[in-house]
């Protein structure tokens, strides 16, 4: 265990918001702001040079939008251990969605309370993706009702995983946590975290919420089921 604080990098275009998140990252024991940026451009420059833990990453960004900049983060190596958590106004799904294609750890509305934020980037920071709640699963189940030709192709990736990978993968699709599928299949919490870990590896996932997403995309949870 580290007593290093949490490096928060701030990125949105409306100076305000940033002001004010900026205030209570620093106020907050346990967390420190690596940097401010105004655009996507900025925001990845600085993921690179801040030794950033989190970016609190705002959709809407001029030159380069936060999207983008989420799947360039995400896609570098070099900064493998960086979260993205996405700010939105929940009104835009097709956005979420996206967010979480790209490889964002999570969202949370602009409207949250400040402990509501602390909390989200505690838990993205510890390599959890916030998708636990039931909304947020009905939301990506929503989209991927849709026919979509890349189906085929992430259920022919399904076919590399065991039998257990594949149980394990579509109780973290449900929102479980590791204690809750350990308890489910009867297993410890370290085997549960292994099977995990080598599902990931084997789809190429960033992270936890990645296997949610793939898990609606393969077909191995249907939308509208659990």
């Amino acid at each position: 265990m580290t007593d290093e604080p949490i490096r928060v990098l701030l990125a949105d275009d409306q100076p305000l918001l940033l002001a004010s998140f900026a205030t209570l990252i620093a106020a907050t024991a346990g967390m420190c702001v690596a940097g401010t940026a105004r655009t996507g451009a900025e925001a990845v420059t600085l993921a690179r040079e801040a030794r950033a833990d989190v970016v609190l990453m705002d959709i809407r960004m001029p030159e380069l939008d936060g999207l983008a900049a989420t799947r360039l983060i995400t896609a570098d190596e070099d900064l493998a251990g960086v979260r993205v958590l996405i700010l939105t106004t929940f009104e835009i799904d097709e956005y979420v969605f996206a967010a979480l294609r790209s490889g964002a750890s999570g969202f949370l509305g602009k409207s949250a309370e400040p402990e509501e934020l602390l909390h989200a980037i505690r838990v993205v920071h510890r390599g959890d993706a916030l998708l636990t709640p039931a909304a947020t699963r009905s939301l990506i189940a929503r989209y991927l009702a849709r026919p979509e030709r890349g189906q085929e192709i992430s259920a022919h990736r399904l076919a590399a995983l065991t039998e257990r990978e594949r149980e394990v993968l579509g109780l973290v699709g449900s929102g479980l946590s590791n204690s809750d599928i350990a308890a489910h299949l009867t297993l410890s919490p370290h085997t549960v975290k292994t099977h995990i870990n080598r599902t990931m590896g084997k789809l190429g996932a960033h992270d936890r919420a990645q296997l949610v997403v793939f898990a609606y995309e393969s077909g191995l949870i249907r939308p509208g089921g659990a």
